[in-house]
């Protein structure tokens, strides 16, 4: 299968080279068109857009969907008192309410618009599954639901709609899962060994992110179930990428923002145990710790991520929501210690992620024109070709 800026023409349209010969019916031969002809211009560059658009674009509404579940924990009156409960119960409810949905219409767009690359792209939806990296991003979608399941301020977690949205939002990464940790230990060149990336730890905040949720919702044994999946695979993923923490030739320099997943991923785990022990122990602690070393160790580490910051992309994205997701286990871990400086932890980092968030709106909404690149490391147009077998 072969996936390049070709794909870019709409589909069943062949084009002949100026000069070109074809053969008629009787067979005689008739001159091709010195100026064949082209695509309206709106249509091509809708099928452009397609093509360049990618689940990476996820990240978007991974980050507003974090943002709500952070406002609605933070504000939660079944929680203790905390720094930040005077801010939030000073905005009305209202602004709660419009920040989740802003979020659930950032994600229906997203999803309007990947269905329709699904249906007029599919070779390049299937290259993009093929990738090490895109891969990755095709859990971000049901993670965004899943937060947003959380943070909702319409439903509770023991009505059965709650429930019934649970399954239909946590099957695909169940099936993504059997996927893909399959091929990280039965195939080749999809041996983790092979293909790990900082991304691939998407895989393994969709299992937290499911098992948090099931916790919510009182279903211990199934929370229980997806939290030992999505911890087994971080272990063996931790340790293959650590040994390689500061070679980052696994991906592009734009997409370096996507190394803060490193932390997220130990700050999600803390916040699914939390819920599943229903107290913020030892555990948890630690995984909150570990999240906090290595937010450390990047943030001191600036040239690694001087390139990607050269030009604005979507890929700065990934910077907001493993800052809000640390945020979130900082206030966790506020409320389990009730000590001043955890609580001015959690006010830093909330803080933080608040403010990250609000520049990436204002970026995005004055460079639009940037969002879709056509350099974008695995966009359709640029993902690595598979040669076929010559016959």
């Amino acid at each position: 299968m072969e996936t390049t800026s070709g794909s870019l023409k709409p589909c069943g349209q062949e084009l002949s080279p100026k000069g070109a010969a074809l053969a008629d019916d009787d067979g005689s031969m008739l001159k091709a068109s010195a100026a064949p002809n082209k695509p309206p211009p709106l249509l091509a560059s809708r099928f452009a857009m397609l093509t360049r658009f990618h689940a990476g674009y996820f990240r978007i509404s991974l980050a507003l969907s974090g943002q709500a579940l952070l406002w609605r924990t933070l504000s939660d009156s079944s929680t203790e008192p905390n720094a930040l409960r005077p801010v939030a119960r000073s905005l009305p409810s209202a602004a709660f309410a419009l920040l989740w949905c802003l979020a659930l219409l950032t994600l229906v767009a997203l999803c309007a618009l990947y269905a329709a690359r699904c249906v007029l792209r599919f070779p390049a939806v299937r290259a993009e599954f093929r990738h090490h990296v895109g891969m990755n991003y095709l859990f971000a979608p049901w993670i965004s639901w899943l937060l947003l399941l959380q943070a909702t301020p319409f439903l509770r977690p023991e009505t059965p709609s709650y429930h019934l949205l649970w399954w239909a939002f946590s099957l695909p990464i169940l099936v993504l899962d059997v996927k893909v940790y399959g091929q990280w230990f039965t195939r080749g060149r999809k041996f983790l060994s092979m293909v790990a990336n900082p991304a691939s730890h998407m895989t393994v905040i969709a299992n937290l992110v499911t098992a948090r949720a099931a916790a919510k919702m009182g279903w211990h044994e199934g929370a229980v179930a997806m939290f030992a999946v999505g911890a087994a695979h971080y272990l063996v993923l931790f340790v293959t990428l650590y040994q390689r923490f500061l070679g980052s030739d696994s991906l592009p320099a734009m997409l370096r923002p996507v190394f803060f997943l490193f932390f997220a991923a130990p700050s999600m785990a803390s916040l699914a145990w939390c819920s599943i022990s229903m107290s913020f122990d030892t555990g948890c602690k630690m995984l909150f710790f570990l999240s906090l070393f290595l937010f450390a160790s990047l943030v001191s580490r600036p040239t690694l991520f001087k390139r990607a910051m050269r030009r604005f992309s979507v890929a700065w994205w990934a910077y907001s929501f493993p800052l809000t997701v640390l945020a979130l286990a900082a206030a966790e871990y506020a409320e389990g210690v009730r000590e001043p400086a955890a609580n001015v932890l959690m006010l830093a980092l909330a803080v933080l992620s608040v403010i990250v968030t609000l520049a990436l709106m204002v970026f995005t909404a004055f460079r639009t024109n940037e969002l879709l690149p056509h350099d974008d490391p695995f966009s359709a147009a640029t993902l690595p070709t598979r040669r076929t077998p010559s016959s």
